[in-house]
């Protein structure tokens, strides 16, 4: 996906989240840390994984923040959960909550924070937060929202998915890709929030279906 994006807001939305979760003005400058994960989310390797898709859940995370017990923790997961992005490597999730677990401390969060942010990362390897994990349950609706997306962004995703993997055969990113549809079509609820199952559920299912069909 094209990665065009609005640096000086995404600046600014890092910012605020840090020093809302903070609840002080006191402590490093955040623009560092910012410049660091931005910097982290423009690899050349990426073409889902990218700024835009930073933004888009950050958007998400916006229009869910009233079913989040402190949204302002949901973001910076928001920051960390693909800062770590490496498509042929399994433990991306680990390492971008590590990174979260350096990072925060410095960056003046306190010490239960930095914990729950790096409890959310690590959610996302499933996408299955436990009932009542109303942080984890926006989070991860967020972050599966571009699965609802309209039919030809939901192609340009996949798409991009798609090239993220080059290197992997197209058979065995076929048999890979459909492996995952399946789990995704499998679950009961791909969506936790009130929000999300009204909203999105219907039209996700929709759009994996078809590049299921499409893959097989």
């Amino acid at each position: 996906m094209p990665d065009h994006v609005d640096l000086t807001s995404l600046r600014a939305r890092w910012r605020e989240a840090l020093l809302k979760a903070r609840g002080t003005g006191d402590g490093p400058d955040p623009d560092p840390y910012a410049e660091n994960l931005l910097a982290r989310w423009s690899e050349p390797h990426r073409r889902y994984h990218t700024r835009t898709h930073l933004a888009a859940v950050l958007t998400h995370v916006d229009t869910l923040q009233g079913y989040a017990d402190d949204p302002h923790l949901v973001r910076l997961a928001a920051w960390f959960h693909d800062a770590v992005y490496a498509p042929d490597r399994s433990e991306n999730e680990e390492r971008s909550a590590r990174l979260a677990e350096r990072a925060l401390p410095e960056a003046g969060l306190a010490p239960e924070a930095t914990a729950e942010v790096a409890r959310l990362v690590r959610l996302t390897v499933t996408h299955d937060p436990a009932g009542g994990d109303r942080n984890g349950e926006v989070l991860c609706d967020a972050d599966l929202a571009i699965l609802a997306a309209e039919p030809d962004a939901y192609a340009a995703y996949a798409a991009a998915v798609r090239a993220e993997y080059a290197f992997v055969p197209d058979e065995a990113f076929r048999a890979g890709r459909a492996d995952v549809l399946r789990q995704l079509l499998a679950l009961p609820r791909l969506f936790r929030t009130e929000y999300g199952a009204a909203h999105w559920e219907s039209r996700a299912r929709e759009n994996l279906t078809t590049e299921l069909d499409l893959l097989t």
